[in-house]
């Protein structure tokens, strides 16, 4: 049942939410028994996960001691509790001593916490459809922001429902004895290919939950390279691609795509120059390409909280994704974290980036500008350290490539020269360098080699 509150104005709930009580009572008792169990219990669950406000003062307790490292026992507690005048609140000495005389069986704590976690999320989803009715209700505030305030929310409770379960050297051991078991059984590369086989064998492709950053200094070939790598990937494995261009338009990255894909200038593209046997080609390249999930979003200024939001809705649709590439860096912005250290605020969007990776188990390709102390070197070839000055990048990064193209300084041949792409960084492999043929006229690389 619901009733409208006459002083707020507002639907308000006139029945139990869902709580159980006993279960409660249990993981609170727990706390007492043992310090491994404290721990569990205070990485698993928050005060408002237990519905009883008696049973939120005394968790709330028991973090407090927990931090100043006192012992958590009956006269510990009862002592803080009664300092601070909060005894009565909790039910008095009474309650206390039913915890205690509570005897919990600790195999069965991980169930009782997910039981507690799961009477939450639905306290929480109930609440949310009210304030979603509320909402209904607001016209001073703009549509636009409601719906993305009401969006952020269901997505953060759905994040939420996944229970991060604790798992025993065994079951781990289980788990990677499975997984070998089935690579020996189907040998192949452990990630995504990229397309450039020198690349793959040193690193096995993209890995699940990657960040791997490329920078380079401007007109390297940063984009070209990624949008090379983002249409293998596609095209051999048919899984979505998720491409975020900060700089360019959809259109212009069109252009380049086709022009990659037909072998058609640029140029001739963008003019309309085109003869017959070409026209051909473009007509059945653009029928083949139309049915491949390749997505691209050009919205500038996009922020963390965007990226994560539109990830979600592809996701929705597709059920699945198979790489994210975002174009460039140092262009998004971070709507939670502002900040007047632009540097700091780039850590905080890199280490951001990595979480998303991890929470969507997706690798995702971050371009990145390399700092300008490049230009004034005589040897200008990039290294790790270049990437200090945008933030932590090096330091959260799984797999670090650079490009490097020196005909670019030279002003040699620029429509077909060598970049050299470098393996910077690692995390889970060798380094070194491959050499790549890049035709500024496709927008595109080819023929790798391995210089080590």
């Amino acid at each position: 049942m619901q009733k409208l509150d006459k002083k707020t104005g507002r639907l308000v709930i006139d029945r139990y939410l869902p709580h159980h009580f006993l279960a409660e009572k249990i993981v609170l008792s727990s706390l007492f028994i043992s310090s491994e169990a404290v721990e569990i219990i205070l990485r698993s669950i928050t005060i408002e996960t237990f519905y009883f406000k008696n049973h939120q003062e005394i968790y709330k307790a028991i973090i407090i001691l927990y931090q100043k490292q006192i012992s958590i026992d009956i006269i510990t507690l009862t002592t803080f509790l009664q300092d601070n005048g909060r005894l009565d609140k909790v039910g008095g000495v009474k309650i206390l001593t039913e915890l205690i005389n509570q005897i919990p069986n600790l195999v069965y704590l991980e169930d009782y916490l997910c039981l507690l976690q799961d009477k939450y999320l639905r306290r929480t989803l109930i609440q949310l459809g009210y304030q979603m009715i509320n909402s209904g209700y607001i016209t001073n505030v703009p549509l636009e922001n409601i719906l993305t305030d009401l969006e952020t929310q269901l997505f953060n409770l759905t994040n939420e429902t996944k229970s991060r379960k604790l798992l025993s050297s065994a079951e781990l051991l289980f788990n990677v004895f499975s997984e070998l078991k089935q690579k020996a059984l189907n040998p192949s590369l452990s990630g995504l290919a990229s397309g450039f086989c020198e690349l793959d064998l040193i690193t096995q492709g993209f890995q699940k939950s990657d960040l791997i950053i490329v920078a380079g200094r401007p007109a390297m070939g940063k984009t070209a390279l990624c949008l090379n790598i983002a249409t293998s990937i596609v095209k051999n494995f048919k899984l979505p691609v998720l491409f975020f261009s900060l700089e360019m338009s959809k259109e212009q990255l069109i252009y380049r795509l086709l022009a990659n894909e037909t072998q058609i200038s640029s140029t001739s593209l963008r003019t309309g120059n085109i003869n017959k046997k070409e026209w051909l080609n473009l007509s059945q390249t653009i029928n083949r390409l139309s049915y491949l999930p390749f997505f691209i979003d050009d919205t500038p200024n996009l922020s963390i909280q965007d990226i994560r939001l539109k990830i979600k809705k592809i996701i929705f649709e597709q059920t699945k994704i198979g790489l994210i590439v975002i174009d460039y860096l140092q262009l998004m912005q971070s709507s939670k974290f502002k900040t007047d250290n632009r540097v700091q605020e780039l850590s905080q969007i890199t280490r951001t980036l990595k979480t998303i990776a991890r929470e969507f188990k997706v690798p995702i390709i971050a371009l990145s500008q390399l700092s300008r102390n490049v230009e004034s070197r005589v040897n200008k070839r990039p290294i790790l350290s270049d990437l200090r000055e945008s933030g932590s990048i090096e330091q959260d990064a799984d797999l670090v490539l650079m490009l490097y193209r020196e005909n670019y300084y030279n002003l040699n041949n620029l429509e077909n020269d060598i970049a050299e792409l470098i393996v910077a960084k690692h995390r889970n492999g060798p380094i070194g360098t491959i050499n790549l043929e890049f035709n500024a006229k496709h927008t595109q690389f080819l023929n790798c080699k391995n210089t080590n």
